[in-house]
């Protein structure tokens, strides 16, 4: 059976995604697509040779076995609700949003009592499957080092609530130390991995370092974590997407790893 796609959020990672599935590349249909700007979600149909219908949330719920959030941390708990609660699978790209352990124990149990799965990408990051494999252990720290150009930072919460002027930066400059939670609600756009490195470290701690540098050309994500399986650590160099600079093209691509993951009979790693 040909599993049924509803995509929420039709910008650079949705579009990614709708694009594959157009393209066969994931043995699945697209049924539906919502944003809450018609005017993106009806370009995204256009751009497609098999069309989904553009729907409201409770519309593209309905129609659909798996429901993708593309959107953003804010629409997280309504998408969540809707998909849950009628026992729809879902799968999460703004996985920031789960740094609120309220709401992500919620989803937790909203996807128990209903059957439903819950699927979180490894988005721009390496290495998840080892540190999942280590937490069967014990975890002692988990330190995540994202570089990116100060054009991507613009607009975050934290950049304007301390007035930083990012244009003005002649080199590498570490502009945010702290937690992932704080790290994910002050750059919400930026470092949705710092929740995916907490969730996969079985909620350990996880430290968080922002340098803004003027002459980087991709983002990057260095990852330290030490236990009692050792130390590892990983170094991922993404190109921007040519859509949206705050996201890497790799996190596009590991939502369509995902869902390959999803409707393959075969499943590969942890």
């Amino acid at each position: 059976m040909v599993i049924k796609i509803g995509l929420v959020g039709c910008g650079a990672i949705g579009s990614e995604i709708a694009r594959s599935i157009d393209r066969g590349e994931i043995a699945a249909q697209l049924v539906a697509v919502c944003d809450h700007n018609p005017e993106t979600a009806q370009e995204l149909i256009s751009s497609l040779g098999i069309k989904p219908i553009k729907a409201n949330l409770v519309e593209l719920v309905d129609r659909s076995d798996l429901v993708v959030e593309a959107a953003s941390q804010r629409a997280v708990p309504a998408i969540a609700t809707a998909a849950l609660g009628k026992g729809r699978n879902l799968m999460i790209m703004s996985v920031g949003a789960l740094a609120d352990v309220d709401l992500y124990r919620s989803i937790k149990r909203m996807a128990s009592e209903h059957g439903s799965k819950v699927y979180l990408p490894s988005g721009a990051i390496s290495g998840l499957d080892g540190l999942k494999s280590a937490s069967s252990g014990s975890i002692k720290s988990v330190t995540l080092t994202t570089t990116k150009s100060p054009e991507s930072l613009e607009g975050a919460p934290f950049i304007r609530e301390k007035k930083i002027d990012l244009k003005g930066l002649k080199g590498p400059t570490t502009i945010f130390e702290g937690s992932a939670a704080e790290a994910v609600k002050a750059f919400p756009a930026n470092v949705n991995v710092a929740a995916t490195l907490c969730l996969a470290a079985r909620e350990g701690n996880v430290r968080v370092r922002i340098i803004a540098d003027p002459n980087i050309k991709v983002n990057r994500h260095e990852i330290v974590a030490e236990g009692d399986f050792g130390l590892m650590t990983t170094r991922v160099e993404n190109v921007p997407s040519p859509k949206n600079p705050k996201t890497s093209y790799l996190a596009a691509l590991s939502a369509i790893a995902t869902l390959r993951s999803i409707v393959e009979p075969i499943k590969i790693g942890t």
